[in-house]
């Protein structure tokens, strides 16, 4: 994943880089602050689905909850 994703015939812009270009701009410009908001949310994000492995059972998910790479 570590390069820029080319967007399709007739777009500026791949979604995931629009995505990035919005999380620079409310971060005021910071790249370096962007990416922190991103990390803080993805350690959230992360936090909340083990929560959620501990609660659902591997029955009830069917076999979604998978090990981390």
């Amino acid at each position: 994943m570590g390069k820029r994703q080319n967007a399709p015939a007739g777009e500026a812009m791949s979604e995931l880089e629009m995505l990035a270009q919005q999380a620079i701009v409310a971060a005021g410009d910071d790249v370096v602050v962007a990416l922190l908001n991103v990390l803080a949310k993805n350690v959230e994000l992360e936090r909340e689905l083990a929560l959620s492995r501990a609660a659902v059972s591997s029955g009830f998910s069917r076999g979604w909850h998978k090990g981390r790479l």
